[in-house]
């Protein structure tokens, strides 16, 4: 067996030597600075735990051998075990304290009472919202003309249309993701005539401060990031049931304001002259209501729409997807094995985003078509019960429910991160994971650790819920062409004549959905070719659009 005692004296020599100069240098930086020596020593013994802090074989504690008295007393200043394990924690506290894994301030700052308890009001001296703290306004308000630096189109939409004034009257109520981007939505319908009252579709996308800018320029704004269900419920009926004010048009992203409205006010649902949707949920929830023959109001798919469908689920989700993932686990994505279920447009986005940056991906499918898709673009196409335990990565992308079972989620391998990036949280069975023999562990901001009995660990994020509105941002630049998408949507079915809408589900007509486009084209500095009267004639075609017939996919 090795002697190391030789080794261990020269070690504690030199430790000895550093801590020494350490103490000098602390006291000629107080001669010269004027700092307390109490002060300096302390940082000295930070600096000097930190050192001590390296792990050491078991058995070095009796092979160590003072020369001297001396060494030994200068030994025994350096911290315990106990030091050093406190030191840790702080370390691990406070990196976890000042993690935020969106673009929110107020995430960790905010003190724990519930917004619901609060008595508020703003500048105007009206208390008819319900938002975190009120006075993050400012701040809220500097994240808003941020986003509109990037949403020109729709900024050049409300300057083109609020002398018309085409939503004067409308009261809209509405429920979707609350951020800067959302807002630039908001308070352009009421530059454009609206009175507004909105809530949010997800109770972690919420930003505060920005909630709080909507209530200080006089929206009713009912929202807060870290919303409970009830919370959830109780915020959307505070946007429906305002004595002396009733909805007249709803704007949508996820169906669960629509059904709330449906269920507990019929009265109020029959008198809506339009509905707005823009997710996959929504929009299946409402062809539910009208194949059962109980939807009374004309509604708008905006999800099917060209530009929803091209631009926000592809082109978003292809950049937000990394972005999420990145601020939440750090996970480096080269070699990861990575499994993304579902290969429609928010499939593609991050299959694309995933295999650049060196994932292994493959994709798991119901619909043929979707599915040789994904084999011409170069994915492996399995069944997800036959590669779950390889897998490093679990993404779900398809909107229908439980995707990855309990049964599923027992098979994955110690580390395997599982996310959901579908509107809806019903993707993963998020409440089978809530039983006795899992342990919870929540590390950051938005990810928990289940840790099973023999100690496997499943890194679960956002709950299950949409990942990159819950944990990170979208560009404003997308957001600008839904949301573009989404105001048009609301002038079409309320300007609409009596009898061009019936009681049924209705896509964007295709002139609209190029409108949008067109406005997007000069942040590029994009020019498009005209077409001559012969060729326009040649091709059966208006000069000034729509160029495409509806049945066209692009």
């Amino acid at each position: 067996m090795t002697d190391c005692g030789g080794d261990a004296k020269l070690e504690v020599k030199q430790a000895s030597k550093e801590f020494k100069e350490s103490e000098n240098v602390a006291e000629k930086y107080s001669a010269m600075t004027g700092t307390k020596n109490s002060d300096v020593n302390m940082n000295v013994g930070e600096l000097s735990a930190a050192f001590t802090a390296v792990p050491t074989h078991k058995s070095m504690k009796k092979q160590i051998q003072f020369a001297n008295q001396e060494e030994k007393q200068e030994f025994s200043k350096f911290p315990t075990k106990t030091g050093r394990r406190s030191l840790s924690r702080s370390i691990s506290q406070s990196s976890t304290d000042s993690y935020s894994s969106a673009a929110s301030y107020t995430d960790s700052s905010d003190d724990e009472t519930s917004p619901r308890e609060k008595s508020q009001v703003n500048s105007k001296g009206s208390s008819d919202f319900c938002v975190k703290n009120i006075k993050q306004a400012e701040f809220g308000r500097r994240e808003i003309e941020i986003a509109e630096q990037d949403m020109s189109a729709l900024i050049s939409l409300r300057k083109r249309a609020q002398g018309e004034k085409p939503l004067a009257g409308a009261k809209v109520v509405g429920c979707t993701h609350i951020t800067a981007q959302t807002a630039v939505l908001i308070e352009t319908l009421v530059a454009l005539g609206a009175q507004c009252r909105w809530t949010a579709c997800n109770i972690y996308s919420t930003q505060n401060e920005v909630a709080a800018a909507l209530a200080e320029s006089g929206v009713s704004v009912f929202a807060w990031k870290g919303e409970s269900e009830d919370d959830f419920w109780w915020c959307i009926d505070r946007c429906v049931n305002m004595e002396g004010w009733q909805a007249n048009m709803i704007l949508d992203d996820g169906g669960d304001l629509t059904h709330w409205v449906y269920k507990k006010y019929p009265s109020v649902f029959k008198k809506v002259r339009g509905i707005v949707e823009e997710s996959v949920t929504g929009v299946h929830r409402l062809y539910q209501l009208s194949k059962a023959g109980k939807l009374c109001v004309p509604a708008m798919n905006v999800n099917d729409s060209v530009t929803k469908q091209k631009f926000d689920n592809l082109y978003c989700c292809r950049e937000s997807i990394l972005d999420g993932l990145k601020r939440t686990t750090d996970v480096m994505f080269g070699g990861k094995q990575v499994v993304v279920c579902g290969y429609g447009e928010v499939g593609k986005g991050c299959c694309s985003a995933l295999k650049a940056l060196g994932a292994i991906v493959c994709v798991t499918e119901i619909d043929p078509i979707c599915a040789l898709q994904a084999c011409m673009d170069g994915f492996k196409v399995v069944k997800l019960n036959e590669v779950v335990r390889q897998m490093d990565m679990v993404i779900t992308c398809t909107g229908n429910k439980n995707v990855v079972t309990r049964e599923l989620l027992d098979r994955m391998k110690n580390g395997c991160i599982v996310c959901n990036m579908g509107h809806s949280n019903t993707e993963i069975d998020v409440a089978s994971l809530r039983t006795p023999e899992l342990t919870w562990e929540r590390v950051r901001s938005q990810v928990d650790h289940v840790i099973w009995p023999d100690g496997k660990r499943v890194i679960l994020l956002a709950e299950g819920r949409l990942l990159n509105l819950s944990c990170s941002t979208v560009p404003s630049f997308v957001l600008s062409i839904t949301a573009t998408t989404q105001a048009l949507a609301l002038i079409e079915l309320y300007n609409a004549p009596e009898g061009r809408y019936k009681q049924d589900v209705y896509l964007l007509p295709k002139k609209m959905d190029e409108y949008v486009a067109s406005l997007h084209l000069p942040n590029f500095d994009a020019h498009l070719t005209e077409l001559s009267d012969e060729q326009a004639k040649y091709m059966g075609l208006n000069k000034n659009g729509p160029f495409k017939p509806n049945y066209y996919r692009y």
